[in-house]
């Protein structure tokens, strides 16, 4: 008995050792070390969303994390193709969105780092992401993190990989930022962009998110979560300052909407959601878990006092990654003071929620048009 625990015993500490052996040799894979180097992977060609405010500096010199250069990014967050946000997606081949074949098998990897900086501090990052490209030589997984606020020092940032299926990999690192979180534009460094093996890491436990969770606080918070991206009805009835000065009800800045009612598109109604991704209509896994939420409260108030909103909401997007549930208020017919309302959420389906917010109105209640401002959108 002895002599077979014994064996036992040998064949699997030799069991564990060669499982940390082959752990162990496991090579990064890398997106980018320093320029021109024969190691890096992928492109930064994927150019997204208002790209003219961009500009990409492969090879600067001015203090890299390692080796001899880094990159550096200058967005100026002048909204040069009207969408508010920019962001460079690492390719292969370059300028690759699916319709060619080129993805990596990085299988046995199970983790993204990269360092990252910014040129003052306190510059945003509204998402980092790891796959995601569509088409017909699409990417096996779609990860992302964010939003981060850099520090003017070099910190390693990572993206957990674990339990993704990385067997087809064509779109390998995404950065993304946005206007509102850099209304004065952001200068920031990346270096050592690699994916690794990782034997310590586990995968994340999925859990509900904590409250209270802004939709909007401030037009540069970075505890905002979901953009004010889709647009529905006459759109081009609407006119929308996220960073408006005008007597918020908290904060440096409110919501301020004009509403022309011109029937531009000829629908007689608008309205807008505030969606994650931007411009998600439920083709694209972004929802968040707000189970634990039992009411969004938001103050709103109109410029004259009259002002009808037929309905504000909280999820109801559908398609292939459809909202949980909805629920709504409404009409609501606003004063010129600042007044707080609240969308009961108990006993409703949070668990998955993609379309944070909505209003919308109408040219029969609002022959005029309609000027309204809102503040401190929160799930509580």
């Amino acid at each position: 008995m002895k002599k077979i625990a014994s064996f036992t015993v040998v064949a699997l500490l030799g069991l564990f050792l060669s499982t940390q052996l082959f752990a162990q040799e496991v090579k990064p894979f890398n997106v980018y070390t320093d320029k021109n180097s024969s190691d890096n992977h992928f492109a930064p060609s994927g150019w997204m969303g208002d790209f003219g405010d961009l500009r990409l500096d492969d090879q600067n010199t001015d203090n890299p994390y390692s080796g001899g250069t880094a990159i550096k990014i200058t967005y100026s967050g002048k909204r040069s193709q009207n969408q508010g946000w920019a962001g460079i997606f690492w390719q292969n081949p370059p300028n690759n969105w699916g319709s060619k074949k080129g993805g990596f098998d990085l299988t046995g990897l199970n983790k993204l780092t990269f360092m990252a900086k910014g040129e003052n501090g306190a510059e945003a990052i509204s998402k980092i992401k790891v796959g995601g490209i569509k088409g017909q030589y699409a990417d096996t997984a779609e990860v992302e993190i964010g939003p981060i606020e850099l520090t003017s020092e070099w910190q390693e940032y990572s993206v957990n990989l674990v339990d993704e299926d990385l067997s087809y990999i064509s779109g390998g690192f995404a950065f993304v930022v946005n206007a509102d979180l850099n209304p004065d534009g952001a200068v920031i460094y990346l270096d050592d962009i690699k994916f690794v093996n990782d034997p310590t890491l586990k995968a994340e436990a999925k859990s509900s998110e904590k409250l209270p969770f802004y939709v909007y606080s401030d037009s540069s918070s970075i505890g905002n979560h979901f953009i004010p991206s889709g647009w529905m009805g006459d759109f081009g009835d609407i006119k929308l300052k996220i960073n408006c000065e005008e007597n918020p009800y908290l904060g440096k800045t409110c919501v301020k909407i004009n509403y022309s009612a011109e029937a531009t598109q000829g629908a007689r109604w608008a309205g807008m959601f505030w969606q994650n991704p931007p411009n998600n209509w439920g083709d694209i896994d972004g929802g968040y878990d707000l189970s634990n939420a039992t009411a969004l409260t938001f103050w709103a108030r109109g410029e004259k006092g009259g002002e009808r909103i037929e309905e504000f909401k909280v999820g109801g997007i559908m398609g292939r990654y459809s909202d949980s549930d909805t629920a709504m208020i409404g009409p609501v017919v606003l004063t010129n003071e600042w007044k707080q309302y609240s969308i009961d959420l108990k006993g409703k389906d949070m668990s998955y929620i993609m379309g944070g917010f909505a209003w919308a109105t109408n040219m029969d209640v609002n022959p005029e048009g309609a000027v309204f401002y809102i503040d401190e959108i929160v799930f509580e």
